[in-house]
């Protein structure tokens, strides 16, 4: 039977798919009228480099798990290689800054998945990024291009291509996003965190996920002392990305007296959250806005319990940790869902809907006495893909073996 509203959720759908095309169209045209750039489109970086060191641009962002992976690539290309950044002034402007690189912010306006009026300012707004990152790059033309995708990447990718700049990029996710999509043709490789991702473009290249080499040298009984944590109990980890999840946030403060009955949870609730630490009667609660020793929290952490972004569940994964996984429900193009089900049907992790989490206490207990999940993750052979997409841009930018199609 067809649900009352099928038909107009189908029209809004349609409409909001033509005016995306219809766009990002006018933004690919060469627009021959004098445009006058705002102000707050660029904000420039001494990006000027002395010496005959290569300079490689990264680009991606909207959210931490564009940025987190180019981070991880930089940390071992940055004494060989002079490199920057380019992105928006949003979370990754704050991580690349604090991680002492060079920083370009070009505003890359977002394409909200709803009807609203800010995508009715998409096509100029987006001309103008395109066109402040041309100049940009033809300011300080670097040898390769590297992005993560995120809807922060497309302008420093267009200008590279205009530039004949080649370009790498890398999807994380299972199913494509939209910036992959639109870039895919001006790379010299789209490279891919899961192999089925691949083959859904002519020059995909499977190599895997890009992990920070940090996470693997961590120690627990360090780790639990740094925190404060008791020894003898189960550690809980819970995080909901780069900003925090307030339907982790909420479920958690709600199932809180169940859980610790349990477990020591160590909480990472984002920038909103007021920090606090609760110890009584063996029993350890410990509420972090943000922690940026990532290592130490996955060594702590029996069950992890947080949301399904591709690079979380592959850390998870190579870490071999048991994890209670939330897709991200609203607002998306279901990304995170379409992860978690690959990882699920596997029988390496646990999934929760959103609507499900009135059971998180039981959840969470049933994935850290699962035998045949324990098995499953013992036996499987994820790993850090960080050292061959490095080999791989050293080949482009060393032999001068990349150009753009």
């Amino acid at each position: 039977m067809m649900r009352r509203g099928g038909p107009k959720g189908r029209r809004a759908a349609l409409f909001i798919r033509l005016y995306v095309l219809t766009a990002v169209r006018f933004s690919l045209s060469v627009v021959r009228f004098p445009v006058r750039f705002p102000r707050r489109s660029i904000k420039r970086a001494d990006l000027s480099y002395t010496g005959s060191m290569k300079t490689i641009l990264f680009t991606g962002g909207g959210s931490a798990g564009h940025v987190v992976p180019n981070l991880a690539l930089m940390r071992e290309l940055r004494y060989t290689y002079a490199l920057s950044y380019m992105g928006t002034g949003g979370i990754e402007q704050r991580l690349v800054t604090d991680a002492g690189y060079p920083f370009l912010r070009v505003d890359c306006p977002k394409f909200r998945r709803s009807l609203c009026l800010e995508n009715c300012k998409i096509p100029y707004r987006l001309h103008c990024a395109k066109r402040a990152a041309l100049r940009a790059l033809s300011e300080n033309r670097p040898d390769l291009v590297f992005s993560k995708g995120g809807f922060a990447s497309y302008p420093a990718v267009w200008a590279a291509h205009k530039l004949g700049v080649p370009i790498l990029t890398h999807e994380s996710d299972l199913t494509p996003g939209l910036c992959t999509r639109l870039i895919a043709k001006k790379c010299a490789y789209v490279l891919t965190s899961f192999e089925e991702t691949a083959s859904k473009f002519s020059n995909g290249k499977y190599v895997g996920s890009p992990i920070r080499k940090e996470l693997f040298s961590c120690d627990k009984q360090r780790a639990m002392h740094k925190f404060g944590l008791p020894v003898r109990r189960p550690v809980l980890l819970v995080f909901g990305g780069g900003s925090g999840s307030k339907a982790l946030n909420d479920a958690v403060a709600a199932a809180l007296p169940d859980l610790l009955e349990t477990f020591s949870v160590l909480h990472i609730a984002g920038d909103a959250a007021a920090e606090k630490t609760v110890q009584e009667n063996g029993k350890c609660y410990l509420l972090k806005r943000y922690e940026p020793d990532m290592g130490s929290a996955y060594a702590c952490a029996d069950v992890v319990l947080s949301r399904a972004g591709s690079n979380t569940v592959f850390e998870l994964m190579a870490l071999k940790k048991r994890a209670v996984l939330v897709p991200l429900a609203h607002a998306t193009r279901g990304d995170q869902l379409a992860n978690a089900t690959y990882f699920e049907k596997q029988g390496l992790v646990s999934v929760l809907r959103e609507e499900e989490l009135a059971r998180l206490p039981a959840a969470v207990k049933e994935t850290l006495e699962d035998a045949r999940l324990g098995d499953a993750l013992a036996a499987s052979q994820f790993s850090s893909a960080t050292g061959e997409i490095v080999k791989l841009i050293r080949e482009f930018v060393d032999d001068a073996g990349g150009a753009s199609e």
